[in-house]
């Protein structure tokens, strides 16, 4: 092998290593929750993730937005306090297209559950836990 052919070769290994790094990375940085269940809201799970330094939680592509008045974000963190978070619906949303996916406040230091909460009837429409909390 002459030497231009081995450093090719070489770099290409450190590019595939520093890939397969990034990935379980960023494979490790994800959590993913139970699967929703209540009255309303009983199909998918929560995906948690974090983007650019910020906590990220994405519904699955199965969960089902409730047909309920006002359905919102709730998160509850390890020690029970509870925080309301946005809409799942929002007016620049047309049709059946709903907020998949909001960045945790800071103030959110961890999330045990996600609740799907309608403001409206003040009403638990469905929860989903993460078997520890995740930051």
């Amino acid at each position: 092998m002459n030497p231009t052919n081995a450093i090719k070769y070489l770099l290409r290994a450190l590019l595939m290593m520093t890939i397969t790094f990034a990935i379980s990375a960023a494979a490790q940085d994800m959590h993913t929750s139970s699967q929703f269940q209540g009255p309303k809201a009983n199909k998918g799970h929560v995906t948690h993730s974090t983007r650019d330094g910020k906590s990220v939680l994405t519904l699955s592509d199965d969960f089902v937005v409730p047909d309920t008045p006002d359905p919102h974000w709730r998160v509850v963190d390890s020690k029970g306090n509870v925080y309301d978070l946005d809409k799942l619906k929002k007016k620049a949303f047309i049709g059946d297209k709903y907020q998949k996916e909001i960045v945790l406040p800071s103030y959110v230091k961890n999330v045990s559950k996600v609740i799907i909460w309608c403001a409206w009837a003040e009403a638990n429409l469905g929860e989903a836990s993460f078997s520890s909390p995740v930051n």
